[in-house]
């Protein structure tokens, strides 16, 4: 008799050994016959009243595997029952020597039922009083588990015995261990060998090693007690037990089982009993499964085939860019206790496909909101980054990218049949005209309002919802500074149309299912639609580059052409950034998940805009995406369009006298605007700042701010130790003062009740100030 080597059963030997087996199994044929009869007729005696036709076998629940676009497994989907099949081939030897070592040794020398086990398991119920399961062959074992229960009955024990000598007619014994492995239950969810190697040890059936198959044969009597996680002792105990009958019946020498039993068990993690990675991606593909009739007729049948099925779904998901993304949101949200959430969604202009998704900080938290998808479940206020589509209906309606329009801090605007729209930019600046090139890169409020009503809010939001947008948009005025509620797929989605020149393609998920027996049940086929001419396209992409070079998404900057717009909602609840390469489209939402709280000091660290964090995040993960891939540029506008876009670079006239800044500024076609500000380091007039900064390009009749020096009045440090954050900045701001807020816990004890109160000032209170001085105060969250 042949021995296995070391670590791999050689399947010569295993062969060999069971054709010995299959001659022996052969001369008892005859017995088989009469072992049946012998069968039928004891169980006639007991009164069984049911046919001993072998009944079709049923067709085991197998799981559902979800892959990126590169293999990698993002979730396997089950009913509880985790099970891959696999050919007889695929299954290691070792394996298989294995379980018919401890389960059945005599497994291809009986005919489907073994008497000598039978008569001790008939002796042990006669002196144990009940009905054990010992004595049952591997045969005997797979019918119980695909066509009887698990009663213990002496009828249920009589037909088991009979269905198992006829199954061994019909199938050959390769067949029915194959079926076997595929069918029993390992434990920890796993039904079958490729599952439990997966699960166990993170590897395939067909290259389990000689301790792990030991492993997964000890479990096999009695999963629960010789789980390798929660009894490990008792596992470990077994599995000696199991290479010890692998060296007794010829399968490996003892050498070989005491080098094995000297292994660790070795079991990986339970890192699968919760998938990390695209959770709420994965969500979007079991949805996309249930809600096509290429898989069932039926809501039930989808979900049967989506859960039990064995579908193979292949997905667009790019597992470096998801990676990607979770980094950069973790970067910047750093604080995830106190840390506002964020959404981020990645597309491919060219394809449609989603390449990374970020639905929220975690999903399988224990907040009963943690499943909720920010990407797509969620409907906030997208703030000036819902702009460009007042732009491009503007110009597909023929207004040219620099016409130019009042741009006071405050307008007025009548509304027929309701009171007037009071609207205010977001900064509170304002004066003289501005064209749509620079009312888009500086995001303001006043020239959009005209221009909404010049060209309607229908046109705007119909165009939206042609661009990309799924959300139900109302065509209100105010929808041009984003009042509508709309989600981070909706805003990704709608860009690509920008980046694509024109063409949209809905969102890709699912590239390929195929089923169980490898048949292609759905094959994706993207449709593009053309929904925006290419210059008006190209129109508003030229200037969207001019916001993150030069305007209020300078934060998204990444070395290379980058078209994007920032938004921030009303009272700072939400804040996006959304932009596109000609590779990559990705937006990005910033906010809280639970309600709309306004982030500013002391909820956040910081006033929260889409040109902060938003925009930071964009950063560090369009960067860190394209860091190897060639730099590529939109295409120009051709004619006429190109000229709407022309700018120069702004002139420095910082710590000139203001009179001769503003005559400067004024030659060259610019309108001034003029604020002061207290400072005792320059002389009155002396220009401090300027706004733009100098060099950036601008069109000629841009208003550029001044701030210049004036002599600050004196003034004193208001007491403010045990008021509130807001009442603090009002009583420092009344003085003159400018404020600093520090979010931090004072030192214990604490007390709950000064929770959000200020703790510690300084410069202390009476002292002495000039105004506009700095005044920090810390307060607790």
């Amino acid at each position: 008799m042949l021995l296995l080597s070391d670590n791999v059963a050689d399947e010569v030997s295993v062969t060999q050994r069971h054709a010995h087996g299959s001659r022996r199994l052969g001369r008892a044929g005859s017995h088989a016959r009469v072992l049946a009869l012998a069968l039928a007729l004891t169980c006639a005696a007991a009164g069984c009243r049911y046919s001993v036709d072998l009944e079709p076998l049923k067709a085991a629940a197998q799981s559902s595997t979800i892959t990126a676009a590169d293999g990698t497994v993002l979730a396997s989907l089950d009913t509880g029952e985790h099970r891959t099949d696999v050919k007889y081939a695929d299954i290691a030897p070792v394996l298989r020597a294995a379980v018919i070592s401890i389960e059945d040794h005599r497994y291809f020398e009986h005919p489907g039922v073994d008497v000598h086990a039978v008569v001790r398991a008939l002796q042990h119920d006669a002196t144990s009083g009940g009905i054990a399961e010992g004595g049952s062959t591997i045969t005997q074992q797979y019918v119980r588990a695909v066509l009887l229960g698990r009663e213990r009955t002496v009828h249920r024990k009589l037909r088991e015995a009979v269905l198992a000598v006829q199954l061994e007619r019909k199938y050959t014994k390769r067949e029915i261990l194959e079926r076997y492995l595929n069918t029993i239950y390992f434990g920890n969810g796993a039904y079958g060998v490729q599952a439990a190697a997966n699960r166990f040890f993170g590897t395939s059936a067909s290259r389990l090693t000689l301790p792990q198959a030991a492993l997964l044969a000890a479990v096999i009597r009695a999963p629960e007690n010789y789980n390798p996680y929660t009894h490990k002792r008792a596992a470990r105990l077994r599995r000696n037990l199991v290479l010890d009958k692998m060296a007794q019946y010829g399968h490996l020498t003892k050498q070989a089982a005491a080098r094995a039993k000297s292994a660790p068990l070795g079991v990986s993690d339970r890192s699968w009993k919760h998938p990390s990675l695209a959770p709420y991606f994965v969500d979007q593909v079991k949805q996309f499964v249930l809600d096509h009739r290429e898989f069932g007729a039926t809501v039930a049948e989808r979900r049967r085939a989506l859960y039990a099925g064995g579908l193979k779904i292949q997905t667009a998901l790019d597992p470096r860019l998801q990676a990607l993304a979770e980094d950069a949101v973790a970067k910047v949200l750093v604080d995830p206790a106190h840390d506002p959430s964020a959404a981020l969604v990645s597309i491919d202009p060219r394809t449609g496909h989603v390449k990374a998704y970020v639905g929220g900080r975690d999903y399988f938290g224990r907040d009963p909101w943690a499943k909720f998808d920010l990407a797509s479940q969620s409907r906030r206020q997208a703030g000036s980054a819902f702009k460009p589509f007042v732009l491009a209906t503007a110009l597909e309606q023929g207004v040219p990218a620099d016409t130019k329009y009042q741009a006071p801090a405050e307008i007025t605007l009548p509304l027929r049949g309701q009171a007037p729209w009071v609207v205010h930019n977001y900064d509170g600046q304002g004066g003289g005209t501005m064209s749509l090139v620079d009312a888009t890169v500086r995001s303001v409020n006043t020239v959009y309002a005209q221009l909404i009503m010049d060209v309607g809010p229908t046109p705007v939001v119909q165009l939206a919802s042609r661009l990309g947008i799924r959300s139900k948009l109302m065509p209100y005025p105010s929808s041009a500074l984003g009042t509508n509620g709309v989600s981070p797929l909706d805003m990704a989605s709608a860009y690509t149309s920008f980046a694509a020149d024109g063409l949209h393609t809905n969102p890709v998920f699912v590239t390929r299912v195929t089923g169980a027996d490898g048949t292609v049940l759905y094959n994706e086929a993207p449709q593009r639609e053309r929904v925006l001419p290419p210059d008006i396209a190209r129109e508003v992409n030229g200037i969207l580059e001019q916001v993150v070079s030069r305007g209020t998404g300078v934060n998204a900057r990444i070395g290379r052409p980058v078209a994007g717009k920032t938004g921030t909602g009303e009272q700072w609840r939400d804040a996006w950034f959304v932009g596109s390469t000609p590779e990559l489209t990705t937006s990005v939402w910033v906010g809280f998940a639970t309600s709309e709280r306004s982030m500013v000091p002391p909820a956040t660290r910081d006033r929260v805009t889409g040109g902060t964090w938003p925009a930071q995040i964009w950063g560090l993960f369009a960067g860190a995406a394209l860091a190897e891939t060639p730099v590529s540029t939109f295409p120009a506008p051709s004619g006429a369009a190109a000229l709407t876009v022309k700018t120069q670079p702004l002139p420095d006239v910082s710590r000139m006298p203001g009179d001769r800044a503003s005559q400067l500024l004024n030659d060259a076609g610019y309108a001034v605007r003029v604020v002061e500000q207290p400072n005792r380091t320059y002389p009155p007039g002396t220009v401090l700042g300027q706004e733009p900064i100098a060099n950036t390009p601008i069109t000629k009749g841009t208003e550029v701010t001044l701030t210049l020096a004036r002599v600050p009045r004196r003034t004193r440090v208001p007491m403010v130790l045990g008021l509130l954050a807001d009442e603090a900045s009002y009583a420092v701001a009344a003085n003159g003062l400018q404020v600093h807020l520090v979010v931090q816990a004072e030192p214990p004890p604490g007390s709950p009740a000064r929770a959000g109160r200020v703790w510690k000032q300084s410069p202390l209170a009476g002292e002495p100030a000039d105004e506009g001085n700095e005044v920090t105060v810390w307060v607790n969250r």
